[in-house]
Parts: structure tokens; C-alpha cells; sequence
């Protein structure tokens, strides 16, 4: 064996290892200490790394050109913290490669200690116990056989032995990873993609460049006599036009596509299912949203989710997904082009994400120009922030995130803008997002408007309600699969078997003598007379605090409260 690896070699083992992540991106899923139903550590590396591979694949085989793919690619595909991270690794590493014609072990250990330098920086306050602590292990281990000058055989095995070593002791430095019995999710996820690489370059794995791959499309019958809009809102059975794509993580044959139809069509109507390579793409009107989504996640995980309430939109004309798609985009471009060349830039804009339409609604009445579709199950790529930015015709876009997991995506895109001043606001909610919102004065100036905004987040209490995926222990509480789970800012509030009593106790936390005013936002799974029961039951308890119940239509988590 060569100890040196050359480009090809070097392209061929960034896909295998890529590959190889791709294939335990479930397993390292289940490893997030949340049991939510959102936990998608491995989802948001692999689509980060996929992204990267699409440019490695087509690049030239130089060094120049595989370093310069594989940090564009992850730096613009790069989604959650996770994501993040690692797509900065990837851009450390790049860099000290890209000059090379071949790298040895010296050259590896150079671009491992600067990709744990560059990684470090992204992230505000680094914590120890994380994907972090892993790569700077790994770093260290080798620094240290290369300086021994070991073959590269001797240094693969001795570097990943290593970095299993860090990454089971990841526990020992976070607590709550201890008491949930994991080791950190995005070491694991390094340490997968290591893995795969070393595999191939010691010829244990091999990779075919440039793979056809099958393309077949299957419709299902269910969507004839769709695109009616001459409806009333009485004659409309099934009040939510429903849509999303399932990522296939499991097999999915001819039994299983009948088997998701027919559960669709048992829960609604105008159903279209189209099946594409690994995806398949599902339209569907129903009264049950939430029961579609949960049915798509046992077969992979889910994207580009859409709720539309057609008893309030009502003339939503029923259209393939791919006609759809292009049909927006074509208008959003227009609009956009029409926009710019009317309208002067103005001094402020703002970019929100969000999920569920009340929300999305709200955030556009309080004076959002655009509201990236995600957040909870789907966290937007820094691509996805970046093309919002190019929407929005103002010299400062204030960007607020409403998930912790979207901050780095958002502060990445907002590096890569060069002709807009980017505030990136780290609102971990949609509450927080409101408040800042509403705290927003446009005869201010921006350095005003972050401090007024920033306090306005501070003073919100806000918590989630949604159920447990599998059965865990959480800050001294035992949860099993199917728990509902009131969590709080600061961890777990209350778990249970009824959704009201759980959000009651989750907003009676968070309630003390300075409370003013209680908001509920109810999810697309609870009904309106339920809302109003846990509404009741609220203000009964605290008749001096102004209680407020929106629809966000959200899904997965039945309720977002806060209390101000």
C-alpha cells in the first residue's frame, strides 16, 4: 500500500465515507438525548456531507478541485449545529490540502489540527463532550503518529482507535449525556464518516464514480379529478391540503407503496404518491396532518413539508408537486425581478423561520419578509437562508432562526453575504421570535433595535409539548415511547399520558407574580374545542394574566407556549 494518497484516492474516500454515514444516519439519530420526534443529528450531517458529494463527484480530479467541492458543498448544504460543524471541519481540512498533489500522513495531520481550529471558531461557546472534543482528539492522535512516522495503514488504525476512545468518553464530560445512556451524536457521525473514508483507502470498501442511478415514477390513481377550485368551504371534507417528501431510509417495494396509500386514502382524499429514485413525494387532503407525517417517518425522514388550510384558502387548486414547485418559483422569481426593479431598497427587512401556516401568517402580519418553511423536523440549509437574503430587498435583514439548531446555518449564510448587513438574532423559538418582533422600532438604529430585541427574547419563558419516540431517563425523570413531554428552556418540565395536563403543568412552571401574559399556540393536531379547554383551564388558574391562544398549525409538537 502507497503512502501517500493522491486526489482520486482522496475523492473516493470523502464519498465512502459519506456513504457510510448515509447508512447509520438512523442510528445516530436515536443517540440525540431529547427522545423527540425531531431528533436529527445524523439527517442534518448526511444531507450536509450529500451536498458536498454532488460537487465532489463532478469535480476534476486535482487536489485543488476536490478541497475546493468538498467546502463549498458542505459550507452551502450545511444544516443543524451538527451540520455546521462538521461542513467546518470539512473547509479546515480543504484548506490545507488544496495545494497538494498528494498528502501523507504529515499533510493529514496539518489539515485535521487546522479543520479542529476552523470548527472551534464557528461556534461561540465551544462545549466539551461533543462532535468538537471528538475531532480534536483525532487531531491529536495524529499530530502524534505522524510525528512517530508511521505508515498510513499504522496511522488509520491507530487515529480511529483513538477517536472511539474520546468519543466513548464523551458521557464522562456531559452529564446529561450519561444519564440518557449515549455517547455524544455527532462524534458518533465524525466518527462514521472517518470510518468509511479509511475503509476505502485501505481498499476494504470501494466506490464507483459516476453511478447511474434508477429513475422510475408511480402515480397513484387516487389524484384523478384533482384541481377542482370551484368549491365551497361547506363542501370541503378533508380542511388541510397536505404535502411532504419522504427521504426512504427503509425498503420500499410495491407492498409497502400500497400500503401507504392505502392508509392515506383511510384518512383523507385527493391523494397523489410519487415514488422517485429514493424519495417519495406525497400530496394528500386530509384532517389529520400530523397522522400523515408520523406515517412517512417510519419509512425515512421527512422534507419540504406543507400545510395549507383550504377551509381558510379554499380555491387551492390541487396540482402535481413537481408542477407546483416550478409554477412558485417561476412567480417568486417574477415577483422578485418586479420587486427590485420598482421598489428602492428599503433600510430594514427580516427572514423568519417557521412551521405550520398560523405561524408563517403571524410572522408576515408582524411584518416578515420572508418566512423560510422549517425549523422543527426540517432544519433550512445555510443555502436555503442564503437564497431568502437574495429575496429580500433591504440594506439590514434581521434573520431569526426560532430553533437553536438553525443559529449556525443562519450565521454561516450571513458570512457569505457580502452586499447586506445580516443580523442573525439566536431566538430559539417561535415566541422569541415574536417578541422580537413586536420589539422592533423602525425609526431606530440597528445597534438600538438588536439591544431592544434581544432584551424583548430575554424576557420570554417558553416551552414545547409533544411526545417521547423512545424510553429514556431525563434530568432524574423515566420516559417511555409514547409520553407526552412538556420541555421547558431550561430541560424537561413534565411528562404524561394527557396533553392537557402535561401543557398545563409546563405553563404553571413557568408562571410566577411578574407574569403578565400567557401565549398558546396550538398545533395542526389539536382541535380548536381543545385549545379552548386548556385556555379555560388556564385563565380559571391565573385570572389576573392575559391568556392568548393563536393557531399555529405546527406539527409534532401539539403545543409552543410562553409566558411574559
Amino acid at each position: 500500500m502507497s503512502n501517500t494518497i493522491d486526489a482520486l484516492a482522496l475523492k473516493k474516500a470523502f464519498i465512502a465515507g459519506a456513504n457510510n454515514l448515509d447508512k447509520n444516519k438512523e442510528y445516530i439519530n436515536e443517540l440525540n438525548v431529547f427522545p423527540v420526534p425531531d431528533g436529527d443529528t445524523g439527517t442534518n450531517m448526511t444531507l450536509t456531507i450529500l451536498s458536498a458529494v454532488k460537487e465532489v463527484e463532478t469535480a476534476s480530479d486535482d487536489m485543488k478541485s476536490i478541497a475546493k467541492a468538498m467546502s463549498t458543498g458542505s459550507l452551502r448544504g450545511a444544516r443543524g449545529n451538527s451540520g455546521v460543524i462538521l461542513s467546518q471541519l470539512l473547509r479546515g481540512f480543504s484548506k490545507k490540502v488544496q495545494d497538494k498533489d498528494t498528502i501523507d500522513v504529515h499533510d493529514i495531520a496539518d489539515a485535521f489540527q487546522k479543520a479542529v481550529e476552523t470548527a472551534y471558531k464557528a461556534v461561540m461557546k465551544p462545549k466539551e463532550g461533543t462532535i468538537l472534543t471528538v475531532a480534536k482528539g483525532v487531531a491529536s492522535k495524529a499530530r502524534e503518529c505522524a510525528d512517530a512516522d508511521m505508515t498510513i495503514s499504522q496511522f488509520c488504525d491507530e487515529v480511529i482507535e483513538y477517536g472511539d476512545s474520546v468519543l466513548d468518553s464523551t458521557p464522562d464530560m456531559l452529564p446529561v449525556l450519561k444519564e440518557a445512556g449515549v455517547v455524544d451524536s455527532g462524534g458518533q457521525g465524525l466518527m462514521v464518516v472517518l470510518k468509511g473514508a479509511v475503509d476505502c483507502i485501505m481498499g476494504r470498501v470501494t466506490v464507483e464514480l459516476n453511478k447511474s442511478t434508477r429513475n422510475t415514477v408511480n402515480v397513484s390513481s387516487s389524484a384523478a379529478g384533482a384541481g377542482n377550485d370551484n368549491i365551497s368551504t361547506a363542501d370541503i371534507k378533508f380542511g388541510y391540503c397536505t404535502e411532504f417528501i419522504i427521504n426512504l431510509e427503509k425498503p420500499y417495494g410495491d407492498a409497502e407503496e400500497e400500503d401507504l396509500k392505502n392508509f392515506l386514502e383511510s384518512i383523507g382524499d385527493s391523494i397523489v404518491c410519487v415514488s422517485l429514485d429514493d424519495i417519495v413525494k406525497i400530496h394528500v387532503h386530509t384532517n389529520h396532518p400530523g397522522q400523515a407525517f408520523e406515517k412517512g417517518l417510519t419509512l425515512g425522514y421527512l422534507t419540504n413539508m406543507k400545510i395549507d388550510n383550504m377551509r381558510i384558502e379554499h380555491n387551492e387548486r390541487v396540482i402535481s408537486q413537481s408542477e407546483r414547485e416550478e409554477a412558485e418559483k417561476q412567480e417568486e422569481d417574477r415577483q422578485h425581478r418586479k420587486h427590485e426593479k420598482e421598489e428602492p431598497r428599503k433600510k430594514y427587512g427580516f427572514i423568519t423561520v417557521s412551521m405550520g401556516d398560523g405561524l408563517k401568517k403571524l410572522f408576515g402580519e408582524l411584518g416578515a419578509d420572508y418566512v423560510i418553511e422549517g425549523g422543527q423536523t426540517m432544519n433550512p440549509s445555510t443555502e436555503d437562508v442564503l437564497n431568502a437574503i437574495d429575496k429580500v430587498n433591504a440594506d439590514n435583514i434581521f434573520i431569526l432562526p426560532n430553533n437553536k439548531n438553525v443559529v449556525l446555518a443562519a450565521n454561516q449564510a450571513a458570512t457569505l453575504c457580502e452586499d447586506k448587513n445580516i443580523v442573525v438574532l439566536a431566538t430559539a423559538n417561535a415566541p422569541q421570535g415574536i417578541s422580537a418582533m413586536i420589539a422592533f422600532d423602525c425609526t431606530v438604529d440597528v445597534e438600538e433595535n438588536v439591544s431592544s430585541m434581544k432584551s424583548a427574547v430575554r424576557n420570554v419563558k417558553s416551552g414545547q409539548v409533544t411526545y417521547s419516540v423512545r424510553d429514556t431517563s431525563i434530568d432524574g425523570k423515566s420516559i417511555k415511547e409514547g409520553d407526552i413531554m412538556g420541555i421547558g428552556d431550561k430541560g424537561l418540565v413534565s411528562v404524561g399520558s394527557d396533553i392537557e395536563q402535561v401543557t398545563f403543568e409546563l405553563i404553571s412552571d413557568a408562571v410566577d407574580e411578574d407574569s403578565e401574559v400567557i401565549s398558546i399556540y396550538n398545533g395542526v393536531d389539536v382541535s380548536e374545542e381543545d385549545a379552548k379547554k386548556l385556555v379555560d383551564r388556564i385563565e380559571e388558574k391565573y385570572p389576573d394574566v392575559d391568556v392568548q391562544c393563536y393557531y399555529g398549525g405546527q406539527p409534532i409538537y401539539y403545543y409552543i407556549v410562553s409566558v411574559e
